[in-house]
C-alpha cells in the first residue's frame, strides 16, 4: 500500500482524521485520489465525504491502538485536557486516565453546557464535577465548562490552558462523541488558522490517529482518537437512531408524578419501573424529541412486546433486531437527597430522595446504569 508521497518520500497524514494518506485502496483508511495530493491541505476521501455529504464509513480501532496512544502521553511532559459530555458524564468518563498520564496535570472540561436546563447553577455544576472526578480517583488541576458548538467558555478555557501548560505540549483526550474535534475546530476558527479543520461527525471513530497542531512557542496541541466506552447505548443503535437520541438543543425536563407499580418507557430504548415507594415525581432528562410513554407496570411487558419499534421508537424496523436483549437492573434509592438514575448515552431520571424507592431499569444488555448525586 502506498502510504507516502512518492515524489518527496515524505509521509503525509490526513488533516481531518490524522490517518496516513494512501492512494491505492479506496476501502481502507487514509485513501485519497492521487490528484488530491497537489492540494495545500490534504484530506482523505472519508473525511471529505463526512464534511461535505454528512456520510461516514466507520473504521474500527481496537483497544490496543487506544492504549498505545494513551501510554505515549504518559511518557511526555505535557498538559492533558480531558473532555467529558455534561449530558452523558458517566458514559463519557475516560476510565483509568490517571494511570496513563503519569504526573502530567489534567484540566477537566465539561462540554455541551448549552444542553443543560436554563436555570442550572454553573458553579454548582463545577463543584459537582470536582466531586464526581474525586470519586473516580482523579484530581483535576481545574474544571472549565464550555460549549464547543456555541462557542461558550472558550476564552476561559484558553486562559486556563495557557496558565497550566507552562510552555508544554497539550493533549486533548476523551471518549467518542464528546466534541473534542468540534472544540479544537472552534479554537482554530476563533483564535488561529481556519485553513486546518479537523473532521467532526456524530459518529464514533472519526479521528483515527493523533493530529498535531503547532502552537506559537514551538510546542504542539494534539487531538487524539475518541476512546470507545462500550457501555454507551449509542454504540448499539443505527446512525439514524443515534441522531435522534443525541440532544441537539437545551434539555426540557419532563416531570411525571408516579405511584408505585407504574412504568415509563423512554422510546424503545429503556424501561423504568417504579416498583415500590411513596407517590413522587420522576424527572426525565433525555433528548427533547424522544417519545416517553407512561403505563401500568402490569401492562408493561405486553406493551413492549406489541409496540417495540412502532409506538415505542426509536429504534424502528430492522434496527429493533439489532439491539441486544433487555436486562433488568434493580436499584434501591435511599431517602438521602436528590438522586439521579443514569442510563449511559441516553440521559437520566432524577428523584427527590425524600422517600425510599425501589426502581427496576430495563436496558439493552451491556448498557451502563449508575446512581449518583443529582446534577440538577
Amino acid at each position: 500500500m502506498d502510504e507516502q508521497v512518492v515524489e518527496t518520500g515524505e509521509q503525509i497524514h490526513c488533516a481531518g482524521c490524522g490517518k496516513a494518506i494512501q492512494t491505492e485502496d479506496p476501502t481502507k483508511p487514509g485513501y485519497t485520489p492521487r490528484s488530491a495530493l497537489a492540494r495545500e491541505v490534504v484530506v482523505c476521501q472519508r473525511c471529505f465525504r463526512i464534511k461535505h455529504y454528512n456520510e461516514v464509513a466507520p473504521v474500527a480501532m481496537d483497544d490496543d491502538d487506544f492504549l498505545r496512544i494513551l501510554n505515549g502521553i504518559g511518557a511526555t511532559d505535557s498538559l492533558v485536557v480531558m473532555v467529558v459530555d455534561l449530558f452523558d458524564f458517566q458514559g463519557s468518563w475516560l476510565r483509568g486516565l490517571p494511570r496513563f498520564v503519569g504526573k502530567n496535570p489534567i484540566l477537566l472540561v465539561g462540554n455541551k453546557v448549552d444542553l443543560l436546563p436554563r436555570n442550572i447553577n454553573l458553579n454548582r455544576v463545577r463543584n459537582w464535577m470536582q466531586h464526581e472526578a474525586k470519586d473516580r480517583g482523579l484530581k483535576p488541576a481545574d474544571v472549565v465548562l464550555v460549549s464547543a458548538q456555541k462557542g461558550i467558555g472558550i476564552d476561559e478555557l484558553l486562559s486556563r490552558i495557557g496558565r497550566l501548560r507552562e510552555k508544554r505540549d497539550v493533549y486533548i483526550v476523551g471518549v467518542t462523541n464528546v466534541g473534542k474535534s468540534t472544540l479544537i475546530n472552534r479554537i482554530l476558527h476563533d483564535y488561529g488558522s481556519a485553513e486546518m479543520e479537523i473532521t467532526t461527525s456524530p459518529f464514533p471513530g472519526t479521528t483515527l490517529d493523533k493530529i498535531e497542531i503547532p502552537l506559537e512557542d514551538g510546542r504542539f496541541l494534539y487531538d487524539t482518537p475518541g476512546i470507545i466506552n462500550r457501555d454507551q447505548i449509542g454504540h448499539m443503535v443505527t446512525p439514524q437512531d443515534l441522531r435522534k437520541l443525541t440532544p441537539s438543543a437545551r434539555i426540557n425536563p419532563k416531570v411525571y408524578q408516579l405511584n408505585d407499580k407504574q412504568t415509563l418507557f423512554l422510546a424503545g430504548l429503556a424501561r423504568v419501573d417504579f416498583v415500590r415507594g411513596e407517590h413522587q415525581p420522576f424527572v426525565v432528562y433525555v433528548a427533547n424529541n424522544l417519545y416517553i410513554h407512561r403505563t401500568k407496570l402490569e401492562q408493561a411487558d405486553d406493551i413492549f412486546a406489541r409496540h417495540h419499534g412502532e409506538l415505542l421508537a426509536p429504534p424502528t424496523g430492522e434496527a429493533v433486531k439489532q439491539l441486544p436483549p433487555f436486562t433488568k437492573h434493580s436499584l434501591k434509592i435511599g431517602a438521602n437527597g436528590p438522586t439521579d438514575i443514569v442510563i449511559s448515552g441516553l440521559g437520566w431520571i432524577s428523584l427527590q430522595g425524600k422517600y425510599p424507592a425501589v426502581v427496576d431499569v430495563h436496558v439493552p444488555k451491556g448498557v451502563g446504569i449508575a446512581v449518583r448525586k443529582a446534577l440538577v
